[in-house]
């Protein structure tokens, strides 16, 4: 890997850790966990969801995923419905309007840090994030 290469992928790393850190606290702001966004932000895309699908698309996997749409439940932002021999997940009406709030912002919080990219550098991310998506299908 040539010195460049290297200096950007740390300045990238950089950026992710801003905004792994100002999501949170953006996150807290709106009452919610990095966890909790993660089911909204895949319930929200997905409906119909069930609980494993949920399980295996999460990005956060610490905690047990059964309290975690426990309280998101109880706090009236999914719900539980039976479908044939399976639940399934939806956002309530709370829920997709939190989410219709949340995205937006959290989308235009991460923008701003991006900003602090050079042009070279952000072209290096988007290829990489190219391929890592490619990979990933």
């Amino acid at each position: 890997m040539r010195k460049a290469s290297v200096v950007t992928w740390l300045r990238l790393a950089r950026v992710f850790q801003k905004i792994d850190h100002a999501s949170a606290e953006h996150l807290r702001a709106w009452g919610l966990s990095v966890a909790q966004f993660d089911v909204l932000a895949h319930v929200g895309t997905t409906e119909g969801l069930t609980q494993q699908e949920l399980a295996d698309s999460l990005l956060v996997t610490k905690g047990n995923i059964c309290q975690l749409l426990d309280r998101l439940e109880h706090s009236g932002l999914i719900e539980r419905r039976q479908e044939r021999r399976t639940k399934r997940l939806f956002l309530t009406q709370a829920g997709q309007k939190l989410f219709d709030d949340v995205v937006p912002a959290q989308e235009r919080m991460i923008a701003s840090l991006f900003s602090t990219l050079a042009p070279e550098e952000e072209r290096a991310l988007l290829a990489a994030l190219r391929r890592l998506d490619h990979t990933l299908q």
